[in-house]
């Protein structure tokens, strides 16, 4: 295996335990409030402490990679998740729960947009297709941590399984220690010159994109199984069956943007995926049909698949010298209009009932549209 291969397989490693990181919680909702003893309140606070220790490690990564390299910060990255997830198996105080979950958020965060900007860096060309491999191993790891909760889980208490997932977490960061990860890029260069250089029309439109399709995504991910068994009366197991549909659009595209896709305009390709996700939300939030609900959300799935990679792709084009800065700020703004689009949504139907997910959700996609019109506006003026 070339130097090259190890770097990617290593990376790809990195986001399927990221995948499993950001899922763990969900899947083991019931047995940490058993355990914790955790009411409403308390499950709310444990779940909002996950959002904001991605977000410290999103702002963190990129200034961080750019001067002083990837491999000690990629290490420390991996060690803080696997004593996040070791704290959670063992830990029987709730300071330390909270403290744990903030850890493996941060580690995820800083793994999360690191490994991409390290594939962005050692991607001479197709940067958006290597990207959107890259994303399949996230989709592979949200999918694998439940899948393995519920294979091992009558051999194994869950907490033990969490405990070994940990252990692997942390042989992980010890073979980091011995992969050859591109080196620092901005050492000697003045971090305001390093900022100044992101003040660019492409940063803003590509940073906003994503604040929305994060956005849309929290909405989807969160909201539609209580809007389709409430609004639309689809069964609860259909609803729930249809997100593993939605995210299996997700891994489809993705393995297709990074093969058969690989040569194809990247804009077009954007455009073709905006209309996916402009019909799959139409459809799955009018239809009372579990299987149009299913098409619906397996269309949104795979147009919402290619914004990350191929917008990052623009970026680490654009940016080459300060791309982990790039993605860094765009990883941000993201992970921002995740938290205020969830927020805002539970005021709104508090306010408004259900009605408004459907508003909420086509304001986001209109938005993401016009925003792209302005990114593909600014790759044509750069030539890319």
């Amino acid at each position: 295996m070339s130097a090259r291969q190890l770097v990617f397989l290593a990376c790809f490693s990195g986001m399927l335990l990221f995948g499993m990181s950001v899922i763990t919680l969900g899947s083991m909702a019931q047995a940490l409030q058993q355990k914790f003893m955790l009411d409403a309140v308390a499950s709310g606070t444990l779940f909002s402490i996950l959002p904001m220790g991605i977000l410290s490690g999103a702002l963190l990564f990129g200034p961080v990679s750019d001067r002083y390299g990837f491999r000690w910060l990629l290490a420390g990255a991996a060690l803080a998740m696997g004593l996040g997830f070791e704290g959670i198996a063992w830990s029987d105080q709730r300071s330390l729960l909270y403290l744990s979950v903030y850890l493996f958020g941060f580690g995820g965060g800083i793994l999360n947009g690191a490994t991409s900007a390290v594939v962005n860096d050692i991607s001479t060309e197709h940067k958006g297709a290597n990207l959107s491999i890259l994303g399949v191993f996230f989709g592979v790891g949200a999918v694998g941590m439940p899948l393995l909760l519920g294979l091992l889980g009558s051999f194994l208490g869950e907490f033990q399984i969490l405990a070994g997932v940990g252990f692997l977490v942390l042989l992980a960061g010890a073979w980091y220690l011995t992969v050859p990860f591109p080196g620092g890029k901005t050492a000697g260069m003045p971090l305001s010159l390093e900022v100044s250089s992101l003040i660019h029309p492409l940063m803003f439109f590509v940073a906003f994109f994503l604040f929305f399709q994060s956005g849309l995504e929290g909405l989807i991910n969160n909201w539609s199984t209580t809007y389709l068994t409430e609004q639309q009366g689809i069964a609860n197991k259909d609803a729930l069956f249809g997100l593993s549909i939605h995210m299996s659009g997700m891994i489809v595209m993705r393995l297709l943007t990074g093969s058969i896709f690989r040569h194809f305009s990247k804009v077009l390709l954007m455009w073709a995926g905006l209309a996916m996700v402009l019909v799959g939300i139409w459809v799955f939030q009018v239809s009372a049909d579990k299987w149009l609900v299913w098409t619906g959300l397996f269309l949104a799935g795979s147009g919402l698949a290619l914004g990350f990679p191929v917008l990052l792709g623009f970026l680490g084009e654009q940016f080459a010298r300060i791309s982990g800065t790039a993605f860094s700020l765009a990883f941000s703004v993201a992970l921002v209009g995740n938290l205020l689009f969830n927020y805002g949504m539970g005021l709104l139907i508090d306010w408004y009932g259900l009605s408004a997910y459907r508003a909420a959700s086509a304001v986001a996609a209109v938005l993401m549209v016009l925003l792209f019109v302005g990114v593909s506006a600014s790759v044509r003026k750069i030539g890319r």
